[in-house]
């Protein structure tokens, strides 16, 4: 005889133990109060009756007796497409520590998440808990002096770097005569450069991020300006810029971006007559660290309201940017047509520069732009970067480390003599552990002069609950249960942007102090160390010897 109808249905389902997280629920515990259930962002658990057979035996000769009663109970829904996250937003919520998620390292997540025939995307970052190359680099040229000025906590000296390039002093069109500086070359064209804090805001587009995320990272970076004068600039992403925001005097604190999608770029030029000041730099994006070659999606769940018509377009749709951008087949194209017509909306008094994948052929696009120049920077991106949407594929098998890419650029212009002409901008993955200030160090010593951050300054100024193990990991579904990377008002208004301001704040306060803890004792209390690379030393042979740096154990 075959198997039933009931049997069939049964085969095909699947138990908890395939799931990332299980959710441990304490009845006894728990009142019923509907919280949990209430907070869930992907209705994961469910409340739910259920029917207990109770056997009882009471009396001098006891007997037996059976009852049926039923009770209200939290249940985990055993559907892939409502997976646990582990956000742990209900545990967040329950009064009484009732319940719990908990992560499951066996799961078989990936072997079910293409049902439908559609590859896995995910937000947040890749799945790698391990120690990144940028963790394992230490500091190991300390000086032995007392000198107060390699000291840090005495010697309260400003870190600053610079974005553009630098012309040698040959190139530059003055001279010295008696004792004073001339101009002596009218018609020379200067490059426009701009005094930045060597740790800058990656790009996080208003679409990506909720108007209350955005909102609070803008008053952060107007403070830290304006009061205490850190001059931290932060990049758009792509995605326009909030009207009002253009037309103000805090403009001069943020790089636009433009990518091959253009969204928001027509407000933006229509915007120009009206602007009172320039903008820090101009960054055209050609490609993401964390899904190199892909292009970008901003998926419909965000493009609600707002986000049409900062970025002019319908309601409710996928917005891909494609992996090029359609003005130009190649970076010798894109440096003629898109670098030099954004320096002339500009009137060439903005940087204007490239953001790249971390890949092979960086050098290749480097070597490219270090002939032409309008080209201001380099920005590198790599493979541990955070993103919006991106094919689990993409993230996890593909890219390149930032570490070992941004070395061989920066010795590739040592060998040209151009180190201090075109600064390098280097992201993706900085801080993944949580040590911001030492990966910035360690980037600058190798040879950025500009570190940009992204995913850290979420976790850590607006509470995100994501983490390496695939935790949430939300941000491209529109349902980020912290508010940060949704545009559901329900769900953002839970964030409030003066906090995420004043961490901001906070953050950039205590990497300063770290930087220079870190700096000073190697004697640079003046002047960025970028390149110095024999103050630094790793614990592993084939990584010092990629990265030119002394192996120490």
């Amino acid at each position: 005889m075959g198997p039933t109808g009931r049997d069939i249905d049964h085969n095909h389902e699947l138990t908890l133990k395939e799931f990332p997280y299980i959710v441990r629920w304490r009845d006894d515990r728990c009142t019923r109060c509907g919280q949990c259930t209430a907070v869930c962002p992907v209705k994961a658990i469910v409340p739910d009756v259920v029917t207990e057979r109770v056997v009882t035996s009471e009396g001098p000769v006891p007997t037996p007796r059976v009852a049926r009663r039923t009770k209200e109970i939290v249940r985990q829904v055993r559907d892939m497409d409502r997976y646990c996250v582990g956000c742990a937003m209900c545990s967040l919520v329950c009064p009484n520590e009732a319940i719990e998620p908990e992560f499951n390292p066996s799961h078989k997540l990936l072997h079910f998440k293409n049902r439908g025939g559609d590859a896995y995307k995910r937000g947040g970052r890749r799945n790698d808990p391990g120690v990144s190359t940028l963790d394992r680099i230490k500091f190991t040229r300390i000086s032995m002096l007392t000198d107060p000025a390699l000291d840090a906590g005495r010697h309260e000296f400003h870190i600053r770097s610079f974005l553009g390039r630098i012309l040698p002093p040959e190139g530059l069109p003055i001279k010295a005569e008696n004792g004073r500086l001339i101009v002596a070359k009218k018609d020379t064209f200067v490059p426009p450069v701009r005094e930045v804090y060597p740790i800058m805001i990656g790009s996080m587009s208003i679409g990506a991020l909720s108007p209350t995320m955005w909102e609070g990272l803008a008053m952060g970076v107007a403070y830290l300006n304006e009061e205490l004068k850190m001059p931290v600039v932060m990049a758009s992403g792509e995605g326009g810029m909030p009207p009002r925001l253009l037309k103000s005097k805090y403009l001069k604190y943020y790089i636009l971006q433009i990518a091959s999608g253009y969204f928001g770029w027509d407000e933006i030029v229509r915007s120009l007559p009206r602007m009172q000041t320039d903008p820090a730099a101009i960054e055209i994006k050609y490609g993401q660290g964390a899904k190199p070659g892909d292009g970008g999606l901003l998926m419909s769940y965000k493009v609600l309201k707002l986000i049409s018509q900062i970025r002019g377009v319908p309601m409710g749709v996928d917005l891909a940017s494609p992996p090029t951008h359609q003005t130009k087949y190649s970076i010798e194209e894109a440096v003629a047509k898109m670098i030099q017509s954004m320096s002339m909306a500009w009137g060439f008094r903005v940087p204007v520069y490239p953001k790249i994948s971390g890949t092979k052929t960086a050098r290749a696009v480097l070597n490219n732009l270090a002939r032409n120049p309008y080209a201001s920077a380099l920005s590198i991106d790599g493979e541990d970067g955070g993103t919006g949407a991106a094919y689990n594929v993409s993230m996890d098998k593909m890219g390149h480390p930032i570490a070992s890419n941004l070395r061989e650029c920066y010795l590739d212009l040592v060998k040209q003599g151009r180190q201090n002409e075109l600064p390098l901008i280097a992201a993706g993955g900085v801080g993944k552990r949580g040590n911001l200030a030492a990966n910035a160090a360690a980037l600058i010593m190798l040879g950025a002069s500009v570190v940009s951050v992204g995913k850290y300054l979420m976790q850590s100024t607006a509470d995100c609950l994501g983490d390496e193990n695939n935790r949430c990991n939300l941000c491209n579904t529109g349902r980020c249960p912290r508010g940060i990377t949704t545009q559901d008002p329900k769900l953002y208004r839970r964030l409030d942007p003066e906090k995420v301001a004043e961490r901001l704040v906070e953050v950039f306060k205590a990497a300063d102090t770290e930087l220079r803890k870190i700096f000073a004792p190697m004697g640079r209390s003046t002047e960025l160390p970028i390149g110095m690379s024999d103050g630094l030393s790793i614990d592993d042979k084939a990584m010092a010897e990629r990265l030119g740096i002394s192996y120490a154990c």
